[in-house]
């Protein structure tokens, strides 16, 4: 992996799962919307100063959102971030910087 640029896409692990499960509540609150189904499927990272994580959330039977986190360095004890989202996107949209 070069540094700063995202992994390779990963199937999704419990931590990762985890993570996105963190982070659903401020998904729901910007889209205004609950999802009873919230699966992550993939992720990649990327270094920086903590990490970004991009994840693909399963939300229905074919619906799903790309998510991506930023998890700061551990000192600094912040949250995890939702830094932004994707919606309408399908199983097999590939997970890009965004």
């Amino acid at each position: 992996m070069m540094c700063g640029a995202p992994s390779a896409t990963q199937p999704a692990t419990a931590e990762i799962q985890a993570i996105a499960d963190k982070v659903k509540s401020q998904l729901e609150e910007k889209v205004n919307k609950t999802f009873p189904v919230f699966k992550a499927v993939e992720f990649k990272s990327q270094v920086v100063a903590g990490r970004n994580l991009f994840i693909k959330v399963q939300v229905d039977d074919d619906n799903f959102v790309h998510l991506r986190v930023f998890e700061s360095l551990p000192h600094e004890n912040k949250p995890l971030t939702l830094s932004s989202y994707q919606t309408n996107k399908s199983r097999h949209d590939e997970l890009t910087y965004f």
